[in-house]
């Protein structure tokens, strides 16, 4: 792979749902060694610290229920700025921080993706649906709404406008095992392209991944990709808050993550929901952070053996 530009982009959101913990995440990404890890490889690695939330305040027609909006709809905001500006510049990854970043990471770079004539494509490698909006999710919890919020879904009241919504047929969700009959029903009504755990465990998970990423390549597209710690099986990456068992393996997520650096069509990254408070000894982020390198260059033969004791 031709070193790149990396662009760290620290994300301490823990706004997007009620168990706290999340706003380590973007730390312990970084004392698990990312930057260090992508340097290896050849690319150029530059840390922008952490961003905070512009200042905002809660719309009178948000539901009741649902858990701190200002405070995500100001995240949304710093990080759609960032996430286009950074586009400029390289390859951003953006290091969480709950799921809700993905609403301005999404949205900010299919921004620079519409002012540069690049179609915007989405891989979300995740447990979860995450296409519900505010007034659908039943728990009130942002983390459950981005790919909503960046198809255009109405109901987000007091958020920026997405300016740039992203074609359903643009978006790939992969490793599904927890959707909701809502959320299912109004999927079912899409041109979202999403596979689960079962049709993975019957054929693979390289056939819908490689039929994806033909069409991303086809289209001549920018490929967001954003992995969610709980596309992981829990037995490999317990730092979750949303732990739900049956999930993607070690190899299988390897796999994944070397298919995209073979295509040479990932532009951003998301690396989400990593709860440090809920780890065992750092071993989600190392894991997070072997997974951003396999998706950066890094081969099975590269890869170094730790001892645990």
């Amino acid at each position: 792979m031709e070193p790149k530009d990396i662009i760290l982009i620290g994300a301490p959101v823990d706004s997007g749902k009620d168990r706290r913990g999340c706003l380590m995440g973007p730390d312990a990404y970084r004392t698990a060694g990312l930057a260090e890890a992508l340097a290896d490889l050849g690319h150029r690695v530059r840390d922008r610290g952490n961003l905070a939330p512009a200042p905002a305040t809660r719309a009178p027609a948000m539901p009741p229920h649902v858990h701190k909006p200002a405070e995500t709809a100001g995240w949304t905001a710093t990080l759609i700025r960032a996430a286009e500006e950074a586009m400029d510049e390289g390859l951003p990854v953006f290091l969480g921080g709950d799921h809700s970043l993905s609403l301005g990471s999404v949205a900010g770079v299919a921004a620079h993706a519409a002012r540069t004539g690049q179609a915007q494509f989405v891989l979300w490698l995740d447990a979860h649906g995450d296409y519900h909006t505010p007034q659908s999710s039943t728990s009130g919890n942002l983390h459950g709404t981005p790919i909503g919020y960046v198809t255009g879904r109405a109901g987000f009241h007091g958020f920026p406008l997405v300016r740039h919504p992203v074609p359903e047929e643009n978006i790939c969700l992969l490793g599904l095992r927890s959707v909701d009959a809502p959320e299912r029903a109004a999927l079912a009504r899409t041109r979202i392209r999403r596979h689960d755990m079962r049709e993975i465990d019957e054929h693979g998970i390289s056939r819908p991944l490689a039929a994806f990423l033909d069409h991303v390549a086809a289209r001549g597209g920018a490929l967001h990709v954003s992995l969610d710690v709980d596309f992981l099986d829990p037995a490999i990456a317990p730092a979750v808050g949303t732990n739900v068992p049956g999930g993607a393996t070690i190899r299988e997520a390897h796999l994944v993550m070397e298919m995209i650096c073979d295509s040479g069509l990932m532009t951003s990254l998301d690396l989400a929901e990593l709860n440090p408070f809920l780890d065992e000894r750092g071993r989600t982020a190392q894991v997070m952070v072997d997974l951003a390198a396999s998706a950066l260059g890094r081969r099975v033969f590269d890869r170094p053996t730790r001892a645990h004791d």
